[in-house]
């Protein structure tokens, strides 16, 4: 069951320690790689020292000592690609391996709960809900409901109750007389004064006499 749930231990531990063994060999190979040039560096070096000591013989012998270790250089080199590639194969069929185990993980959970969840048990359970649901409705519809003597009030005849007090409310409005504001002052233009009825002079007095006497 572990082995289901939690992969393969043991083949993921023997490509751990392959992929060691790798990255050692590796290593070993870049380490004589460099001792090998260097030594064909020195090789150079001798070459040079020869020639100028006018020893051709001794300086041949240097130059094939050289090639000698760049061979096995190449050598080196290729069995590091080699080194390489098995490294990276060795990594996907671990990775895939692991995709694999994920998924047949994620399978056998999946088959699990299915199993654990029946369509009946989802139908029966829904079925449950919906008349505990309709059970609520019905009990805050009852607790809603008017009861006592508020049960036996008629809606209808307190819809036309109030409507007759609208009316009668309208009615007492209409019949209000309508208020009179008071009379201001009236505004003049400038320029425009009621003339004010003037004293007759003594002139007009006398010919207003003199007019009297004449109707007579």
């Amino acid at each position: 069951m572990f082995t289901k749930v939690f992969g393969k231990p043991k083949q993921e531990a023997n490509a751990v320690a392959t992929l060691d063994k790798l990255n050692e060999t590796l290593e070993m190979l870049e380490k004589k790689e460099k001792v090998l040039m260097k030594k064909a560096s020195a090789e150079v070096e001798k070459a040079k020292e020869f020639t100028k000591a006018k020893n051709k013989r001794a300086a041949i012998q240097c130059l094939k000592r050289k090639r000698l270790y760049e061979q096995q250089i190449e050598s080196l080199g290729n069995f590091q690609l080699r080194v390489h590639d098995q490294m990276i194969m060795l990594e996907g069929a671990k990775a895939t391996t692991e995709t694999v185990d994920a998924l047949r993980t994620g399978a056998s959970a999946m088959k699990a709960m299915q199993k654990a969840t029946n369509i009946d048990d989802v139908d029966k359970t829904m079925e449950e809900i919906n008349e505990q649901t309709e059970n609520m409705k019905l009990i805050q519809e009852a607790l809603s409901a008017p009861f006592g003597a508020a049960a036996d009030f008629d809606e209808d005849e307190l819809e036309a109750e109030l409507e007759e007090l609208e009316g009668a409310e309208l009615e007492e409005q209409l019949l209000q007389p309508a208020a009179t504001t008071p009379a201001g002052p009236v505004d003049v233009p400038p320029g425009r004064q009621p003339v004010r009825p003037q004293k007759n002079t003594a002139e007009e007095d006398e010919l207003a006499a003199l007019q009297a006497e004449m109707a007579l």
